[in-house]
C-alpha cells in the first residue's frame, strides 16, 4: 500500500485534533524510514519573547513523527506517545520551518523516531526530540 503525500495530508486533516490541524503543518517527501514537513509560518505560534513557542514545537514533532510512520507502514496505525523528550538548542524565530523526521526502530508494537527543527533556509538545529510510540491496533 502507498503512502505519500496526498495520504499524509489527508491523515493531518481528519486523525488529529482541531488545534494541531491548525498548526499548518504542510508534508513535503517520504523515504524510505524518514520525512520531511514544513512548519510554516503563524503568528499565533510567536509567544511574548518573539520566536515560536516550545509547546508548537514539541506538537509538530510529534505529529510529524506520526505521519511519517503512517508513510514507513504504507498506512495509519492508531498509535499513542509513550515518551517525548524535547530540547531546545536554540530559538526557533518567527517564519517558516522545517521538521526532519528518522524513523529510527518500527516494530509490531513500539516504534522509536528523532526529529530535528531547522528554520527555514539554516541548517541550525533549532530544536530536537526523541519519541516513543505504542502502537494501539496491528
Amino acid at each position: 500500500m502507498s503512502f505519500g503525500v496526498k495520504e499524509a495530508e489527508e491523515t493531518l486533516a481528519s486523525a488529529f485534533a482541531p488545534w494541531v490541524v491548525a498548526l499548518g503543518l504542510k508534508p513535503l517527501q517520504f523515504g524510505p524510514d524518514s520525512g520531511r514537513f514544513v512548519l510554516p509560518e503563524n503568528k499565533g505560534l510567536v509567544h511574548v519573547g518573539g520566536v515560536i513557542c516550545g509547546q508548537a514545537s514539541a506538537a509538530a514533532a510529534d505529529t510529524c513523527a506520526v505521519v511519517t510512520l503512517a508513510a514507513v507502514n504504507g498506512r495509519f496505525r492508531f498509535c499513542t506517545t509513550v515518551d517525548l523528550s524535547v530540547k531546545f538548542m536554540r530559538p526557533l524565530p518567527p517564519g517558516d520551518a522545517e521538521v526532519r523526521v528518522k524513523v529510527l526502530s518500527n516494530g509490531r508494537r513500539m516504534a522509536y523516531a528523532s526529529v530535528e527543527i531547522v528554520p527555514a533556509g539554516s541548517e541550525k538545529i533549532a530544536v530536537t526530540a526523541m519519541l516513543t510510540f505504542a502502537y494501539l491496533e496491528d
